[in-house]
C-alpha cells in the first residue's frame, strides 16, 4: 500500500560523481539517522561495495550497529557521551570525535579521534579559550583528525571560520599533533567553497541526490535523488461543490468533483501542515487538498477517473516529472533534510540496484 523506494544505484553514482567534483579529497559520507532515511545498513554496504572513503554516523551506538552488520570501511562517530564504551569502539576501530574535555579523558591514548573545534557555530566543540588545554591534553593521544562546522550564515562568516580553523590547526601542530587529517566542509560548503584546502570533506545530503542550498539551484554537479515515496490509492469517489474536505475544512470544493484517497499520512512523515502540495497519479500532477490526516490524505483530480489501486506519486525524480522533495518541504514551510529523515512510517522500503 506505502512503499519508499531506495535507489541504491543513484547514491552510488552521486558519491562517485561528488569524487570527481572533490578531486584531491577523501569523502566521508554521512550515513546517520538511518542514512538520512534511506536505510543505513543498505546504503553502507553499497558505498562500501564502491570503496568509499570513510563513513560517518552521529552517535555511537549508530557506529557499533553497522559494525555488527558486518560494514568494515573507516568509521567515524562525533556525538558521544563520556559513558559511552571507548573500549568496544577501540576495539571494532571506531574513530571518536571529541569535543569536551570529559570525552577526552575517557578515551584510551591509544584510541583513534577526531578532535572538533567551535569556530563559530555554537554547538559541539571545544572554543577557542579552550584550545591549548585541549591540545596539550590531546597531545598523547592517537589524534588522527581534527574538524569545524560551518554555519552557512554568510560568505564573510564562512571565511572567519575558516581563518580560526587555521589558527586551530596550527596551534595543535604547535603542541606536536602531527600526522591528522582536517575536514571543515559539509554538503553546502563541499561546493561553495571548494578552494577551501582540506584533506577531506563530510557530505551526507549530497550523496542522496538533494541540493543543500535553500537559494539557488544546483548546477555544478549533476545528482540523482535516491528516495521516491509511492502509496496506492485507497478511495475515489466524486462530490458536488461545497463539501468541505478534511478535519477543519480547510479546503472546500468550489465545483463537483473526483477525490482520490491516498493512504500515507502524517504517521508516515507526510507534514501535517502541508499545504499546496502536488503528486503525480498517471503522469499528471494534482493538488492535495485539505489537511494531512494520521493515515491518508486527499487529491482533487477534477473530472478524471482514478482506479483504486493506482500509484500515487508522493514525490521522486523531478527530471520524470515527479514531485520533488523540495516541492514538499516548500509546502511544509520546512527543509529537504527534515521530509526524508523523517519519512516512512508503516511505509515498506524497496532498495533499487541497476
Amino acid at each position: 500500500m506505502r512503499r519508499i523506494e531506495i535507489d541504491l544505484a543513484a547514491i552510488k553514482h552521486n558519491y562517485l560523481e561528488l569524487k570527481k567534483k572533490l578531486s584531491g579529497k577523501e569523502v566521508m559520507v554521512v550515513v546517520k539517522a538511518n542514512a538520512y532515511g534511506h536505510g543505513m545498513h543498505e546504503v553502507s554496504k553499497a558505498l562500501e561495495d564502491i570503496g568509499v572513503d570513510a563513513l560517518a554516523t552521529a552517535d555511537l551506538d549508530e557506529a557499533l550497529e553497522l559494525r555488527a552488520a558486518g560494514i568494515k570501511s573507516r568509521l567515524i562517530c562525533w556525538l558521544v557521551l563520556p559513558t559511552d564504551d571507548f573500549k568496544l569502539a577501540k576495539e571494532l576501530d571506531i574513530e571518536i570525535g571529541v569535543a569536551n574535555h570529559d570525552v577526552l579523558s575517557a578515551v584510551d591514548n591509544d584510541q583513534k579521534i577526531h578532535l572538533i573545534v567551535d569556530t563559530g557555530l555554537g554547538r559541539e566543540g571545544f572554543v577557542k579559550a579552550d584550545w591549548e588545554s585541549a591540545f596539550e591534553a590531546a597531545a598523547n593521544k592517537s589524534v588522527v583528525g581534527i574538524f569545524t562546522h560551518l554555519s552557512n550564515t554568510s560568505l564573510s562568516d564562512d571565511l572567519k571560520q575558516r581563518n580560526k580553523f587555521d589558527e586551530a590547526i596550527a596551534l595543535a601542530k604547535s603542541k606536536q599533533i602531527t600526522g591528522f587529517q582536517t575536514h571543515i566542509s559539509a554538503s553546502a560548503a563541499a561546493l561553495a567553497h571548494e578552494d577551501f584546502d582540506y584533506d577531506m570533506a563530510r557530505v551526507g545530503l549530497l550523496v542522496y541526490g538533494h541540493n543543500p542550498f535553500e537559494d539557488k539551484e544546483l548546477t555544478s554537479v549533476s545528482l540523482t535523488p535516491a528516495m521516491r515515496a509511492v502509496a496506492k490509492s485507497a478511495g475515489f469517489k466524486r462530490v458536488q461543490a461545497g463539501q468541505g474536505i478534511s478535519y477543519g475544512y480547510r479546503y472546500v470544493a468550489g465545483r463537483a468533483t473526483n477525490l482520490v484517497l491516498v493512504p500515507f499520512g502524517y504517521a508516515e512523515g507526510m507534514p501535517r501542515i502541508s499545504e499546496g502540495a502536488d503528486v503525480q497519479i498517471l503522469g499528471r500532477r494534482y493538488p492535495v487538498v485539505g489537511r494531512i490526516a494520521m493515515d491518508q490524505f486527499v487529491v482533487e483530480v477534477g473530472d478524471d477517473q482514478i482506479p483504486i489501486g493506482t500509484d500515487v506519486v508522493i514525490f521522486g525524480d523531478p527530471a520524470k516529472g515527479e514531485p520533488s522533495v523540495d516541492d514538499l518541504a516548500h509546502s511544509a514551510k520546512t527543509i529537504n533534510y527534515e521530509i526524508i529523515t523523517r519519512i516512512g512510517g508503516r511505509a515498506d522500503r524497496v532498495f533499487l540496484d541497476k
